[in-house]
């Protein structure tokens, strides 16, 4: 018998890196570190959808590109086909920042940008166990902002001017946020260091969330 712990120790997760300038990879980066067990697919260098064998579910990364710009960035358009598929399959799938904003755009919602936000921010958020253990501040850097919600999406966080600030498909295990677990002290560093983020008092482990992801992987492994 495969106990969940040795089930969850089994999930290998496809990581979708969506980064198109090398200068600015360190985000995506450190998001694939959070998953030791793992396969990676760049969609901005690669062009094509992946293969999915042997993979148990999807993350999808971050950009500085927006989801609007499918003409200048074609592989946009495979990829939103590519999240529409994993859909209606049912892939256990996690957007962050850019997938948040892929997933919500793929499925007819609509993405503007409104100007760059990096702060620490407190939201609300629901009773959705992508968020066990989860409390307080999260990092939010980002310029883009998810302003209606795909078909099939509905909030499952929210902050006083973004109340998609996270969602969820109602009936498909898809959740997607908008701001960044993989926020560690590499990660920080950079942002401060590229967005001029001022230094806290507080370590970097206040305000992280990287608990998150072992969240997802749970979720993963229990959909098996």
């Amino acid at each position: 018998m495969i106990t969940t712990r040795a089930r969850y120790s089994l999930t290998m997760i496809l990581v979708v890196h969506n980064e198109p300038d090398p200068d600015s990879r360190y985000h995506t980066e450190e998001l694939a570190r959070q998953f030791p067990k793992r396969r990676e697919h760049d969609f901005a260098s690669e062009g094509s959808a992946p293969d999915l064998g042997g993979c148990d579910g999807v993350v999808l990364a971050g950009s500085t590109a927006g989801v609007y710009e499918a003409d200048e960035h074609p592989w946009m358009s495979v990829e939103a086909e590519w999240i529409r598929e994993l859909v209606r399959e049912r892939i256990p799938t996690l957007g962050v920042c850019f997938g948040h904003q892929a997933i919500n755009g793929a499925l007819g919602g609509r993405v503007e940008h409104r100007g760059l936000r990096r702060a620490l921010v407190e939201p609300e958020f629901g009773d959705d166990p992508l968020f066990d253990g989860l409390s307080g501040e999260v990092a939010a850097v980002h310029g883009d902002w998810v302003v209606e919600a795909g078909e099939g999406m509905e909030p499952i966080a929210s902050l006083p001017d973004y109340p998609l600030f996270a969602t969820r498909h109602r009936e498909v295990p898809v959740w997607s946020v908008q701001f960044h677990p993989e926020c560690t002290e590499r990660f920080y560093e950079v942002v401060s260091r590229k967005h001029g983020w001022e230094p806290h008092e507080r370590s970097v482990e206040a305000f992280a969330a990287t608990g998150l992801f072992g969240n997802f992987r749970r979720l993963v492994s229990a959909s098996r």
